[in-house]
């Protein structure tokens, strides 16, 4: 059994009632790859800004980092890949078409959602005057269903 059909399996064993009449079955196996891919992200970036940065300046003669943007920068791409694995091996498997092909739809569907956030929390915060931390938290629900769309009807559709 591969590592992809341990992890849904074990994702499967907590789809049960309620749950499973509120959301897909679908949708359900994409929030939990996006929840474990998001603690994957906090702990490579603690363990990247702790001990590889190691909370420094990163001098590259034209343009010094701070510690924070560099372990940012260092940690996206893992967890960008991560993102693409879990859903094309958990969240939409059905859909079998070249994985080159499906790695650019995804990597458009990020920068789309990169986008989406900075909108949001522009429009949230300046516009519609909602305090930062609440505007984040519908920031992130309109991004998840940003996200879970593009990857159903676009790169991962069937």
């Amino acid at each position: 059994m591969s590592i992809a059909q341990r992890i849904t399996r074990l994702i499967d064993a907590v789809y049960v009632a309620p749950v499973n009449r509120i959301v897909s079955r679908e949708f359900f196996r994409y929030a939990a790859c996006g929840a474990a891919n998001m603690a994957l992200d906090a702990l490579w970036y603690f363990v990247i800004y702790h001990f590889i940065v190691a909370e420094r300046f990163i001098d590259l003669g034209f343009v010094t980092i701070s510690p924070h943007i560099a372990s940012l920068v260092v940690v996206f791409p893992i967890t960008f890949f991560t993102g693409f694995w879990l859903n094309r091996n958990v969240a939409f498997v059905a859909n079998r078409c070249k994985t080159q092909r499906q790695l650019m739809r995804y990597g458009l569907t990020v920068i789309g959602s990169i986008a989406l956030n900075y909108c949001c929390m522009k429009l949230f915060v300046e516009s519609f005057g909602i305090w930062p931390t609440p505007a984040k938290l519908l920031t992130t629900i309109v991004s998840v269903g940003y996200s879970f769309l593009a990857a159903k009807y676009y790169t991962f559709r069937k």
